[in-house]
């Protein structure tokens, strides 16, 4: 196992400059990690900077919040394909979810997979604002919609990911659909104990100290 190419290389922070985007990429050119994960307005600058490198752009759509309308999900979505990303981490539409409106959850995936062809898409639950029977319909819909993966927090939220949403996560989608496993996740031995449980990528800040074992 190599553990970079698990991780996604993450810089989402709203005061992230240009030079913070750059130093991002060149991290992860340096360290070889899977891909990077940015905002869309910084899709140009991350494609330009990994012009060289087999390095992969994920761009969040719908972020943080989830709430945008899905024709506004679906022109964020195709803006950053067309800007040179090659993965899309998509906010579900959390409201809708808890509202228990299964069909209008699994449309909105369905139409935002459609709309980027053969990229990736990540759909982001937020755990943190869900029950375990949310999270089942998430998984259920995540599924039906062609997702390529499930993902379990923004890292903007009251918390991130736990071992006890992915253990659900993973019992839910089986090989079906992968799981990213996003916040709070700091450490060489926690990504661990998340690979172990049957995960496919690490959404980090702290990829650098992950892999290093510092």
């Amino acid at each position: 196992m190599i553990l970079s190419e698990y991780i996604d290389h993450t810089l989402l922070s709203p005061t992230a400059t240009i030079d913070d985007i750059k130093t991002l990429c060149k991290e992860a050119i340096l360290h070889n990690f899977y891909a990077i994960c940015v905002n869309g307005s910084h899709v140009k600058l991350a494609k330009q900077e990994l012009r060289n490198s087999n390095i992969r752009i994920a761009a969040v759509v719908g972020f943080p919040l989830g709430a945008s309308t899905v024709a506004t999900k679906v022109f964020e979505a195709k803006e950053a394909i067309n800007n040179g990303a090659d993965e899309i981490d998509m906010v579900i539409n959390i409201g809708l979810l808890k509202s228990n409106d299964f069909d209008a959850i699994t449309e909105e995936i369905k139409i935002i997979k459609s709309s980027i062809g053969n990229n990736i898409l990540k759909v982001i639950f937020e755990n943190c604002y869900l029950n375990n029977n949310d999270i089942k319909k998430a998984c259920k819909a995540s599924i039906i919609g062609k997702a390529d993966f499930i993902k379990t927090s923004t890292g903007f939220g009251t918390n991130g990911a736990t071992k006890e949403d992915v253990i659900l996560m993973k019992k839910e989608v089986g090989e079906a659909i992968k799981i990213k496993a996003s916040g709070g996740i700091k450490d060489h031995k926690t990504a661990l104990e998340y690979i172990n449980l049957g995960i496919s990528r690490i959404g980090t800040s702290s990829g650098i100290k992950i892999i290093t074992n510092n």
